[in-house]
């Protein structure tokens, strides 16, 4: 007799239930988010914004400490026991209070980084860092649930937070509290989200802490460390740039372009990883298969990301006049800048995905340290012109600065194009020519976009005769020219959508 078989059809139920509250997760996470920051960006003002966002720069950092990739390390264990998941705990709280107590003293100095900071940033710092000790409670629990493909909690967990956070927010910047509204809002979501976990976690830790449990997390969870140390300075260096040389009120201009600038971009990148890698790592083994995977990868991404990105550039004044009115102008040069920047980034990324689906993993993290290398180039050379800030355009040196991190993106996207291709057995220019017909027609549809801009002058108005133009005439472009990536991912969805209703 052979081995009993596993539940094919239990394991498919799971993956099916995990996919829906990941979804769930995202889209009402996505939602709250964008709603609760759209909402405190009308009430309060550049500088309360520049406040918190020169704070989140050590928030971040502090976070890192905490978890020390431990988190990564139990959920790649096959069978972690209670006293790993007790060891993590307790390692995670002790770090927690220690980082704590550390950047309570160093408020002070923390505010004389910042140029134009006021004194209440040290007051402000203090609470808001009790966000990461919150957090960090919850990481175990979280783990968890997921390891045991159960994240529905952890979806209630994050929406609840977030709605939590919606009302503390705004209901104290509308009595005026400024900055502290932000603050408080972060707090409460992280306590929230904390507190559901551990109400309905049906999990009590061991009163036990293991050396030789925590050792044995080292090799995986000091690497990821690593890892997400090098991502973490390369999120927040340039916000320390500009708070440290420019001041508060800049940096709140770009806090605001990048957040809602990245909506989109990350949420694009994570589309293209989690869709296109497990299908990649599938074809590693068959050059000619592979190949004709990456072209194919090649065409679907410019299809959706060259429209995208090329519509929010041209339509970023009148959807920012939409949502804030005159108050983030100096926002939108920024928001451009950082969507062109994205266009690169998004490539890059589809690029590295390839090399990691060959098993380069090496490889991958040269050229990661190869782009962090091109990065700062970049801001060494721009660097003695951002704090250019003329009466009339306060944000000069800040765009100087971000166009020099677009450059650099592009030059790292050719470095890795180059790389992927003689990888892939494809040549450059054969990318090159995956990407062109979109780019082209792109171009073409953002024409009537831009006479329709010269005619409209009621933003809202503008916003949704131009979305409405842009999409019509891009799909209609496709459809004429037979476009069969257009045709498959009608079909894709469509397909998908049957399939939902199968399972019904």
């Amino acid at each position: 007799m052979g081995q009993p078989q596993p539940d094919m059809g239990g394991m498919k139920l799971k993956v099916a239930r995990t996919l829906k509250w990941n979804v769930i997760d995202k889209v009402a996470s996505q939602l709250l988010y964008a709603l609760t920051g759209l909402i405190l960006a009308n009430m309060l003002s550049p500088a309360e914004f520049g406040v918190v966002g020169a704070i989140l720069v050590f928030q971040a950092f502090a976070s890192l400490f905490v978890d020390s990739g431990f988190s990564y390390a139990l959920i790649q264990r096959k069978s972690p026991t209670d006293l790993d998941y007790s060891t993590v705990l307790w390692f995670n709280m002790g770090m927690a209070g220690v980082v704590y107590v550390g950047l309570w003293f160093a408020a002070p100095w923390i505010m004389t980084l910042f140029k134009d900071a006021p004194e209440e940033l040290v007051p402000l710092s203090r609470v808001m860092f009790l966000t990461f000790i919150l957090n960090g409670s919850a990481i175990v629990q979280t783990n968890r649930l997921m390891k045991r493909m159960d994240v529905k909690m952890v979806a209630v967990s994050n929406s609840l937070g977030l709605f939590a956070g919606a009302i503390v927010g705004i209901g104290l910047a509308l009595l005026g509290y400024g900055a502290w509204a932000l603050v408080w809002q972060a707090v409460a979501v992280a306590a929230v989200k904390s507190g559901v976990l551990w109400l309905t976690g049906k999990w009590v830790p061991m009163l036990r802490f293991s050396w030789r449990a925590l050792k044995s997390f080292l090799g995986v969870g000091m690497g990821m460390a690593m890892t997400s140390f090098l991502n973490t300075l390369f999120q927040n260096i340039y916000s320390y740039f500009i708070g440290n040389k420019v001041g508060v009120t800049s940096l709140g201009y770009y806090t605001q372009a990048d957040k809602w600038s990245k909506m989109g971009i990350s949420s694009l990148s994570a589309v293209i990883t989690s869709s296109f890698l497990p299908v990649l790592a599938e074809y590693q083994d068959d050059a000619k298969k592979f190949a004709s995977a990456t072209a194919k990868m090649n065409r679907f991404t410019s299809y959706l990301l060259f429209p995208a990105m090329g519509m929010l550039i041209l339509m970023a004044e009148p959807i920012f006049h939409t949502l804030f009115g005159t108050k983030w102008d100096a926002s939108v040069a920024l928001f451009q800048l950082l969507l062109v920047r994205g266009i690169f980034t998004v490539l890059t990324q589809l690029y590295a995905n390839y090399v990691l689906a060959l098993g380069r993993a090496k490889l991958n993290v040269h050229i990661e340290l190869l782009r962090d290398g091109i990065a700062l180039l970049a801001i060494f050379i721009t660097l003695p012109y951002i704090a250019l800030a003329p009466a009339m355009d306060i944000t000069l040196g800040v765009r100087i600065f971000i166009m020099g991190q677009v450059v650099a993106s592009a030059v790292a996207w050719i470095v890795t194009l180059f790389i992927a291709a003689r990888l892939s057995r494809r040549s450059w220019s054969e990318y090159l020519t995956d990407s062109l017909p979109y780019m082209m027609l792109t171009v073409l549809i953002l024409v009537p976009m831009w006479y329709e801009s010269r005619l409209i002058s009621a933003a809202w108005v503008l916003c949704l005769v131009q979305g409405v133009t842009g999409i019509v005439l891009y799909m209609l472009a496709n459809k004429m020219l037979g476009s069969k990536i257009q045709s498959d991912a009608i079909a894709y969805f469509m397909h998908r959508g049957k399939k939902k209703s199968e399972l019904r």
